[in-house]
């Protein structure tokens, strides 16, 4: 659950739906929207006023990264697929912008350990025509 304004995020745990448990992990003021990363490990969710993607340690419950962007993401779920140079990648476009932002996610997978030094870093931005809204994979991407 974002709290918007305050920059607060608010973790609910269902599993039992009588006696919910909430967790409240501080990131980045004028929260927006988000998704999962290919893990689903960690949710990656815009600040969008802020320029920043916060990345929730879903499993710790705690705040995994606070990564700089360019200006106003807009992730709508956001986009994650496998670079050929940086390994698994989390990508959100940018209102009225003309660049998709690449962000490095970790991955316990022994055959990604190689692309561990670039977790939670911008590692590239593409350039493209502007007024993108949400960027989509397709499943066999």
């Amino acid at each position: 659950v974002n709290v918007k304004e305050t920059g607060q995020i608010l973790l609910v745990d269902y599993s039992d739906i009588e006696n919910l448990k909430t967790t409240t992990v501080g990131s980045a003021k004028f929260l927006h929207d988000g998704g999962w990363d290919a893990s689903k490990r960690y949710f990656l969710v815009a600040a969008n006023a802020s320029n920043k993607i916060a990345a929730v340690d879903t499993k710790t419950g705690k705040l995994a990264a606070l990564v700089d962007t360019a200006k106003i993401p807009h992730p709508g779920r956001g986009a994650n697929f496998t670079h050929p140079k940086f390994g698994p990648v989390w990508t959100t476009g940018h209102l009225g912008a003309d660049v998709l932002t690449l962000i490095s996610t970790p991955s316990e997978k022994k055959s990604d350990a190689k692309f561990k030094e670039y977790n939670w870093k911008v590692v590239q931005e593409v350039k493209h025509v502007p007024g993108n809204l949400f960027v989509k994979t397709h499943p066999k991407s």
